[in-house]
């Protein structure tokens, strides 16, 4: 079998497209032709034998394009590593480290860029970050597409490590107003299965779980859809619907009353922080901060 090398140009090249979406702005990005683009990423996959992306709009990786994204941020991160530690430049002529990291909405929302305010402080390194669902972002670490997430899932994603954060707990609540109006005659199964719910999407199942541990049919409520933290809890303040909202978002107007809790089962949402198991400075100055935060403001 003949012997292969991925020139970390090609690979560049490949991560470049994917986070451009299309080759013309790859190529913008890297100060070549479109034509220039297409040859790199051709001459990658003949050398490999595989295709790496798939040409849609936008493009998107193939797990073998995937594995090639993950090796071009690898090399970047430790070249940034390297002319660190030789003194090369000083921190203000090197090139900013874009560290790609995934998180979930409501840690977004709540604890999480503190951190990442502290870092870019001090180190020469900005962020790009991608919103999803706890139960998902484990997937793009997999994919190549982040360097570290923070997941609900506790067994390290291959070629990772896992810090524990801490624990997210969501309580059940909705306005005075909401409760006379739906609510009349307590939190009881019959009027929870006609009064309005409010949901981030159809992916979160938080509501469910509630309705279904006080002896709901979870599908039967009807829902409003707002997908965006702050816009989740305001459309709960604002009396469209009750919902789950962690301590960070509603202690205030729990203390004001202008929220008040419905009771039943709190939902615990353990939380941990998975990233490369690649020995990084950089990567690990970034994990360090915000495990830290997490252990300081989540619960146990």
């Amino acid at each position: 079998m003949a012997y292969v090398r991925i020139s970390p140009e090609l690979a560049e090249t490949v991560a470049v497209a994917v986070d451009e979406g299309t080759l013309d702005a790859a190529a913008r990005r890297l100060h070549i032709t479109p034509s220039a683009v297409s040859q790199r990423i051709k001459t990658l996959e003949e050398q490999l034998g595989r295709t790496v992306l798939v040409r849609s709009k936008p493009v998107r990786a193939t797990d073998a394009g995937a594995a090639v994204v993950r090796l071009a941020r690898q090399l970047a991160l430790l070249e940034h590593d390297v002319l660190a530690e030789l003194g090369v430049g000083d921190e203000g002529s090197r090139a900013l480290v874009s560290v790609p990291l995934a998180v979930n909405a409501d840690s977004l929302a709540t604890w999480f860029l503190p951190p990442l305010a502290r870092l870019s402080a001090r180190l020469p390194v900005v962020f790009e970050l991608h919103r999803d669902d706890q139960d998902f972002t484990a997937g793009l670490l997999e994919s190549g597409t982040v360097m570290g997430a923070v997941t609900s899932r506790a067994t390290p994603v291959a070629g990772c490590r896992v810090s524990n954060l801490g624990t997210m707990r969501y309580e059940a609540v909705a306005t005075p107003e909401y409760l006379a109006r739906w609510l009349p005659d307590g939190v009881e199964a019959g009027a929870l299965a006609v009064a309005p719910v409010v949901e981030f999407d159809r992916r979160d199942d938080l509501q469910s779980q509630w309705l279904t541990a006080r002896g709901v049919d979870a599908s039967a409520p009807p829902r409003h859809y707002v997908p965006a933290s702050n816009d989740f809890a305001t459309a709960i303040k604002l009396g469209l619907g009750w919902g789950l909202l962690p301590r960070f978002q509603s202690a205030d107007a729990l203390d004001s009353g202008a929220l008040v809790p419905l009771g039943g089962p709190p939902i615990d949402v353990a939380l941990h922080w998975q990233q490369w198991n690649l020995r990084s400075p950089l990567l690990d100055a970034v994990a360090d901060e915000i495990v830290a935060e997490g252990r300081r403001v989540l619960g146990p």
